[in-house]
């Protein structure tokens, strides 16, 4: 872990950004939950990423899974962010969601120590990840403003109705979505309640979805799906499709073709946070 660490920090031009790890954004019961900060160098404010590791709601932290993306961020002069959040046993998805939340407050609020501005802080996750900042979105109400959401290979409907999704969740996953013991019908309307897809309004902030054709953990079909209904709904969503893009970003910098999602990634950024 430290080696990884260590080639992100090198791979970062001297004077670009300085990077603060360990930072203290909320205390639970089990201890305190820590991000790490890339501030670009210079004076003013700058956009702000709040990027969320995935890892099947199990695994991981803040410096695996989304180390791809820190270079590009942090070469459009953006602040990021990247989080830990609680994982393991008796842990539910909605302790998941408040982490998220808890992180996004602690960047508003702390929004000039950071050079943030704070009418341009986006959420970004992938995996579990991409559906912890969707869910996240269709819940939230304040303080902070969400400008806009970029989820990679998002499970955004966790229904097992969801025809692109799988017909059962395993026994670990039943317990953090607190299904386990219930019925089909009421394990299907629990989950319903709580997938991102079945809660789109209008109103949302603009969303970037990204996934690849040949994914073999989250069916493909979730993003058009979940695109479509956003935009059915009257809000602004773009997919971006990896070509044969299996699971996972750290795989898709083996193409030249696969890997041109960092541009379009800040590219978007940069439009609808005006920067």
């Amino acid at each position: 872990m430290r080696l990884l660490v260590v080639l992100f920090l090198l791979a970062i031009p001297a004077g670009a950004a300085t990077v603060t790890r360990e930072i203290p954004f909320v205390t639970r019961a089990s201890g305190d939950l820590v991000m790490d900060a890339s501030v670009p160098d210079g004076a003013g404010t700058f956009p702000c990423v709040l990027i969320v590791h995935g890892g099947g709601f199990f695994r991981g932290n803040k410096v695996t899974y989304v180390t791809p993306v820190f270079q590009p961020l942090t070469a459009a002069k953006m602040v990021w962010f990247t989080m830990d959040y609680r994982m393991g046993d008796g842990v539910t998805i909605e302790d998941q969601v408040d982490d998220v939340r808890a992180a996004l407050t602690w960047v508003d609020a702390h929004a000039a120590a950071y050079h943030v501005d704070r009418s341009r802080i986006a959420l970004l996750g992938e995996s579990a990840g991409g559906y912890l900042v969707s869910e996240l979105m269709m819940r939230y109400d304040g303080p902070a403003k969400i400008a806009a959401v970029v989820a990679f290979y998002t499970p955004a409907d966790m229904s097992l109705k969801n025809p692109a999704g799988r017909t059962e969740l395993p026994a670990p996953m039943r317990a953090l979505f607190g299904i386990a013991g219930m019925s089909k019908e009421n394990a299907i309307k629990r989950l319903q309640d709580v997938s991102p897809y079945s809660q789109v309004r209008k109103g949302l902030p603009p969303v970037l979805l990204l996934h690849g054709t040949d994914d073999e953990q989250v069916s493909f079909e979730q993003s058009p799906r979940f695109c479509d209904a956003l935009k059915a709904a009257g809000n602004r969503c773009e997919l971006f499709v990896v070509a044969k893009g299996r699971h996972g970003m750290g795989s898709w910098e083996e193409s030249a073709d696969q890997v041109a999602y960092k541009a379009r990634m800040v590219a978007w950024l940069k439009e609808v946070l005006h920067s």
